[in-house]
């Protein structure tokens, strides 16, 4: 049984953020989360975050305890919304400054006993 765990409008771009989920892609939960405890990307912190969100929600889906055999499914960044801010630049001039957020999906499901 799959599980998904979403955050939305999280700040940071989304460029970044797929540099960390891009580490932890197809890896084993535990092993995932020591990539994510000791990656120096701000980012990081949210997805462990967001890989224990994920592993709460499969173990109350399934009642299992043991989840030696899962590993992380998809992970992906899409760009959310830009929060657009000005700041005065010389004579008259505004440049524009983008906040940029994201949305972050990280499934975690079963691994297959054929492979």
């Amino acid at each position: 049984m799959e599980a998904i765990a979403r955050v939305r409008n999280l700040r940071g771009s989304a460029r970044k953020a797929r540099l960390v989920l891009d580490l932890i892609r197809g890896k084993n939960i535990y092993e995932a989360k020591k990539i994510l405890t000791f990656s120096n990307k701000r980012v990081a912190l949210n997805v462990e975050k967001l890989l224990d969100s994920a592993i709460a929600n499969v173990s109350d889906k399934e009642g299992k305890t043991e989840l030696n055999g899962y590993l992380v499914s998809k992970a992906f960044a899409d760009d959310g919304p830009i929060m657009r801010r000005f700041m005065p630049r010389a004579m008259g001039r505004a440049t524009i400054i983008r906040k940029r957020t994201c949305h972050i999906t990280l499934a975690i499901s079963p691994q297959d006993k054929e492979a």
